[in-house]
């Protein structure tokens, strides 16, 4: 392929082509790249060019890939084009002109940079290579098949970005102009029109495909990532005025137009269009709430925002960083981007001393060795005999540490073995089983153990306990498959939790499940343990693992993993125990389903024993309330219509009752008003259902006394509960309601308040109620 850009098959005029090698600067790592300069020397010569003129050299900045500040890197070898109307020199190679832009970059990676700065030779030399294809796309396009060089070329002015663009426009009136800024810090509007088009075609293409390999947007690492973009992308769509929902109205076009070549894009549309709808439908609950926070801080400080302002909107309102210096440096602003540095560390601070741990520091990661695990096989797990290598004791607690083990340490969500240690005679339960920073296990004892290395031990692993774990476990990976079937290979695992009594599975998905949904996922998952399958698990290098086996990118695996295998449908990298066979697991019920975070779900189902026993429970309830309301089980249902109908309708006839007692309740008040000069006061103790039904009287009398005061005061069980209404007239005189309920509740062992026209408080005391109540009036007057 190089070498078809050199020859021209590709149609490039080779004249304009130039190549660069790596040639270290003082202090850059390696040697001069004569192996690549040769190469490309017999290449140019070949094509009639001269080598000198169209081979360029760099060093560390410019020809020397790194994935960062360590791991693999090394010299790297680029081709570029120089796209200048008038002849060409190569000049501009390397100095980043939008004339002259790099097609081809070939990377040598044969060093790992290490953090002290230096860079040791790899074992394993590998080349990373490819070519830009929307570069070559729209530099063909911009100039017209390489006949006009007249206009900077553009990777958005190929036909790969045209209806996605044409979808904008049709959403906004604005079309897309293919200007390129002249000055970064002062756009035109038909510019900045121009950048907003790019950026949603940029974006909407990398969440589509994003999203099609299964990655949604979180709040963690590449999730996270996600989820920025596309705040981005709905954020400087507020630029067009597109309205909202018009980012997930792009995945059409983006489907449409790359689906043919990435097939998983046409398979995974509507999960790709439900994603972002539903991320850009929760972004668009927060953005104006925020944006309001944001012209606040603009009028309080019109020069800096503040880390704390910065981080306020990251917090509370899912505002990047980079979108708020993005806003900001709009109105000419800065932000203080060291200061939300140090919030940011100190939420971290702070969850992390929400976490107690407990910390056994107790080896050399790099000197002890790790505890072989003997106990996938059960019949290791019954009077094993193995050596204790070490004694290991905290504060409160004490480990033996054996020479192997068939006890399964806490990991991987499946939670430690429990069992017996025999000792010289000497019995020791063993309440958990963890594993160190080192990978050795350790048992945690009952009690104070005088044990020493050496000494021989006998082990029994409570096997009812492992098979109800190994049930559990099992029946996480059934139900991850299940999920995947019914909700989309998307579906990833999140978490989980593994016990002998339940199972917490944690997934990543952008929505609730419908109650159809998990019906089907519970009815495959229980279809398949009927199968009764067999379960394998075996061990194999990572790189031989079957193609079909579910690992995730991001995951940290070893060289040599462990493949569990449910009847060839089902393979999943796992370290933890499983069932033989599914049929073990008996029958597996889901308990709740929740979410936990944005994009990740939970559920929490039962198996075995545990299942049974819930559907045993349930049964008998359901009996139970089928007695009680003399009918048959399958009547329950529409016996209990038929009682809240019934309820329904007594509630409506008690309301209508109690309607016409309060304004009976409230005649009789009104015309036993006391007069005080122009105003009339009621301070009455008074029945009603409960405090608002008493408020609710306050309303009736008030709209039939005029202007006065009124005091309703009632018990309600135990405490009592008084409220004041004062008119304006009232008010005008000298009354206010706040002041009066405080005054009495206090007299009453109470307290209360409120605002002049309106205040209620509470009380215990009834027994001087009505004489304070009496007093109240005679004062008044």
């Amino acid at each position: 392929m190089v070498l078809g850009i050199i020859d021209s098959s590709l149609g490039f005029p080779k004249e304009r082509l130039y190549a660069t090698v790596y040639k270290p600067g003082e202090g850059d790592p390696s040697d001069f790249d004569k192996e690549a300069y040769d190469v490309w020397a017999s290449i140019f010569e070949k094509a009639g060019l001269d080598p000198k003129k169209h081979i360029h050299f760099g060093g560390k900045k410019d020809n020397f890939w790194m994935m960062g500040d360590t791991g693999p890197c090394g010299p790297c070898s680029e081709i570029h084009m120089d796209l200048r109307a008038e002849n060409t020199d190569g000049s501009l190679v390397n100095a980043d002109s939008p004339w002259c832009i790099e097609l081809w970059n070939d990377v040598f990676i044969q060093f790992n940079a290490k953090e002290d700065g230096t860079f040791e030779p790899l074992k394993e030399k590998h080349v990373d290579t490819g070519m830009g294809f929307e570069r070559i796309a729209g530099i063909k396009a911009t100039t017209k098949d390489f006949t006009d060089f007249s206009k900077a070329p553009s990777n958005y002015d190929s036909d790969l970005f045209g209806d996605i663009f044409q979808v904008i426009t049709d959403m906004c009136g604005v079309k897309y102009q293919a200007t390129l800024p002249q000055d970064r810090k002062s756009l035109s509007e038909t510019e900045m029109n121009d950048v907003v088009f790019r950026v949603l075609a940029d974006h909407i293409r990398t969440l589509s495909c994003a999203i099609a390999d299964g990655i949604l947007p979180g709040n963690d690492g590449r999730n996270y990532v996600l989820r920025r973009i596309l705040r981005r992308a709905v954020m400087y769509g507020r630029r067009l005025n597109l309205k909202e929902g018009f980012f997930t109205k792009l995945v059409a076009p983006t489907v449409a137009k790359l689906g043919g070549i990435f097939p998983e894009l046409k398979e995974q549309e509507e999960v790709i269009t439900k994603v972002i709808h539903s991320e850009e439908s929760a972004f668009d609950r927060t953005i104006d709430r925020g944006m309001h926070l944001l012209e606040n801080i603009f009028n309080q400080n019109p020069e800096q925002i503040s880390g704390s302002d910065a981080f306020a909107l990251y917090d509370t309102y899912g505002f990047p960083l980079d979108l708020t210096q993005i806003i900001a440096e709009e109105r000419g602003l800065t932000v203080d981007v060291d200061g939300f540095n140090v919030e940011m560390e100190q939420q971290r601070e702070r969850a992390r001393a929400a976490q107690k741990k407990e910390i056994i520091d107790v080896v050399d990661a790099d000197t002890a060795k790790a505890t072989p695990f003997k106990g996938y096989e059960l019949d290791n797990c019954s009077t094993f005999e193995t050596t204790i290598e070490d004694v290991v004791k905290t504060e409160d607690k004490t480990f033996s540490v054996f020479a192997e083990t068939p006890f399964y340490a806490e990991m991987g969500g499946q939670v430690g073995d429990t069992g017996l240690l025999v000792v010289n005679g000497n019995n020791y339960h063993i309440l958990n089983t963890i594993k160190d920073g080192a990978g050795r296990y350790l048992h945690e004892l009952s009690k104070e153990a005088e044990l020493k290395s050496g000494d021989k031990a006998t082990v029994t692993v409570d096997i009812n306990r492992r098979k109800s774990i190994q049930r559990n476990h099992s029946a996480t990976h059934i139900l991850h498959h299940a999920l995947r079937e019914v909700l989309g290979t998307h579906v990833r695992q999140a978490g989980s939790l593994v016990t002998p009594d339940r199972l917490r599975f944690d997934f990543s998905h952008f929505e609730a499940p419908s109650k159809v949904q998990l019906a089907k996922i519970e009815a495959i998952a229980n279809n398949l343990i009927l199968q009764n399958d067999p379960v394998k698990s075996y061990e194999v290098p990572f790189d031989d693992k079957p193609e079909d086996c579910i690992a995730f990118f991001g995951e940290k695996y070893g060289d040599v993993v462990r493949v569990v295998d449910m009847g060839g449908w089902s393979k999943e990298l796992c370290g933890g125990t499983h069932v033989t066979a599914t049929g073990e697991i008996g029958l597996l019920k889901v308990v709740s389903e929740s979410a936990i975070s944005a994009g990740t779900r939970r559920i929490e189902a039962v198996v075995g024993e545990s299942a049974y026993a819930m559907v045993v429970e349930q049964y008998d309830l359901l009996h139970d309330v089928a007695g009680r309301l003399s009918c048959k089980p399958e009547e329950v249902g529409q016996r209990l219509d038929v009682h809240l109908e019934q309820q329904k309708k007594l509630e409506r006839e008690l309301k209508t009752l109690r309607q016409k007692g309060a304004a009976n309740q409230a005649e009789e008040l009104v015309g036993k008003a006391t007069a005080i000069g122009n105003l009339k006061v009621i301070a009455k103790v008074v029945s009603a259902a409960d405090p608002n039904a008493m408020r609710g009287l306050a309303v009736q009398i008030s709209k039939a006394l005029g202007e006065g005061v009124i005091v309703l005061a009632g018990t309600f069980g135990p405490k009592g509960s008084l409220l004041c209404m004062c008119s304006p007239e009232a008010i005008k005189a000298g009354h206010k309601a706040g002041d009066i309920v405080r005054d009495l509740t206090g007299k009453l062992g109470g307290r209360g308040g409120g605002k002049p026209d309106f205040a209620m408080g509470g009380f215990g005391d009834a027994s001087q109620l009505k004489a304070i109540l009496d007093t109240f009036t005679k004062e008044l007057s």
